[in-house]
């Protein structure tokens, strides 16, 4: 017997030996497809009654599925440059959406940082963003100056759907955000004509990425405009909600069906070629829903885009690795777009600098059971212009909706919504919290450039929203 159990024990050594080593050496393809200002609700895998989403809701099913999940700000740029480091973006001074600039070095994601694709090379992978980049328009902040080997897409904050609408040939030639969304798209550095409508276009590349790279790891950063606005959409995808009266609502309907049915295309090709159990995916938004703006639904979450309250930055968030991670799951730790690259860096032994260690972690052990509790037990957000904070731990949340406002208590799990302002109930919990907030904005830097508020063609904009606000409400 005891000869069995040694045999057993040595076994079981050996395994999990052998077990470690062939982790430390997997090359799993990646692929992170991203969808710009979705609503929290706007997912059937998220309970939405009146859009239909059938391939996003197959890869929720393929994986698990993460309730309180968090991008690192509330609006586009910031948000990608959180997850393409694996940093929250105040570290680094990212806290604004970058203007427009092709003749500023310094307007998007510092070049002291690594991008998700500078790491990935390190360990042989080849990487492509296909769709909006939103991190610098200079040259040196190019994609492909910043660790990817392919480009198609555009380098500011959104785009028109269609071709005609595209009248300037040069994306390097203008110097605003509005004459951005009117540029070509760029293939790699070119200017280049589409045919069709642009989010399609988006899925034909990526699927033929795929398959031109099957035979290499690769990294897929899938990062579709859709469904920020303008508001968009061709007849044949109109034609499938014809039951939503709101018109706007029924544009951005037909818009996320466009994704989703690129979201179906990249599951098929991957079947196609026996990938998939090999291919980590991961599904997310850039920020909450502009609900205003495209008819987005963040319920149950109070708020939208830009905001402070969940509806800002908490998202739908997906994770499909078959064979790997059990499927039909729903885990509901708090979560992090940052724990895309701390998960890949953990199941590829990619180096990380000291100086620049990962705020993002591995999510696979708490998904196994080998951790118990929360990826993250608090998770933080500042906005510096207008002062506004919060701060999730556990299932309490402090918000400081802004400049010089009391702050806030709300419990999470007992009201969703943040209706119920807890902070005379329990000031112990509160001063806690904010203590917290205190010390991790000591370690933060200030904003190293100026973003689209501080432009007058954005001024006028909001002043444009507020006087309708004002009219609507009256």
């Amino acid at each position: 017997m005891k000869t069995i159990t040694k045999s057993i024990l040595a076994l079981t050594v050996t395994t999990l030996a052998g077990s470690l080593l062939a982790a430390e050496r997997a090359t799993p393809n990646i692929i992170v497809i991203m969808t710009d200002d979705q609503g929290y609700a706007d997912a059937g895998f998220q309970g939405s009654k009146d859009l239909r989403t059938p391939h996003m809701d197959a890869l929720a099913e393929s994986g698990v599925v993460f309730t309180d999940a968090y991008v690192t700000y509330p609006v586009c740029g910031p948000s990608r440059a959180g997850f393409i480091t694996g940093r929250y973006p105040q570290r680094f001074g990212f806290e604004r959406n970058p203007q427009y600039r092709p003749d500023d070095p310094e307007m998007g994601l510092p070049l002291s940082e690594d991008t998700m694709a500078d790491l990935l090379a390190k360990a042989g992978y080849t990487s492509a963003i296909i769709g909006k980049w939103h991190l610098g328009a200079h040259p040196d902040l190019h994609p492909l100056n910043r660790g990817f080997d392919f480009f198609y897409g555009h380098l500011g904050g959104g785009k028109h759907y269609f071709q005609e609408h595209l009248t300037i040939r040069d994306p390097m030639s203008i110097r605003n955000e509005g004459q951005s969304y009117r540029t070509w798209i760029q293939r790699d550095f070119e200017p280049e004509k589409f045919e069709g409508y642009l989010t399609d276009r988006f899925s034909d590349e990526a699927v033929r990425f795929i398959a031109e790279n099957k035979e290499q790891p690769f990294f897929l950063f899938l990062s579709y405009n859709a469904p920020h606005t303008p508001m968009q959409a061709p007849e044949e995808y109109l034609e499938r909600f014809p039951d939503i009266e709101n018109p706007l609502r029924r544009i951005y309907a037909a818009m996320l069906s466009a994704v989703d049915d690129g979201v179906g295309r990249i599951l098929a090709k991957l079947d196609d070629l026996e990938l998939r159990e090999n291919t980590m995916i991961f599904f997310l938004s850039d920020n909450g829903g502009p609900t205003d703006a495209n008819a987005s639904d963040n319920r149950p979450l109070r708020g939208y885009k830009s905001d402070v309250y969940d509806g800002g930055w908490r998202v739908p968030f997906v994770f499909s690795w078959p064979g790997t991670v059990e499927g039909g799951k729903r885990f509901h730790g708090i979560t992090s777009a940052m724990d895309i690259l701390g998960t890949a860096a953990a199941v590829i032994g990619l180096e990380i600098a000291e100086e620049r260690p990962l705020d993002g972690v591995n999510l696979l052990p708490y998904l196994s059971g080998e951790k118990e509790g929360a990826p993250h037990e608090v998770i933080y957000l500042r906005k510096f212009d207008q002062q506004r904070f919060a701060v999730r731990q556990g299932d309490y949340k402090l918000v400081i909706p802004y400049r010089e406002q009391s702050p806030h208590l709300f419990n999470l799990r007992r009201d969703i919504g943040e209706t119920r302002d807890l902070a005379d109930k329990h000031p112990d919990i509160l001063a806690e919290i904010d203590r917290m907030r205190l010390s991790w904005d000591a370690e933060l830097i200030e904003p190293r450039f100026l973003g689209l508020m501080h432009t007058e063609e954005w001024q006028r904009r909001m002043r444009q929203w507020r006087e309708q606000e004002e009219e609507s409400e009256n």
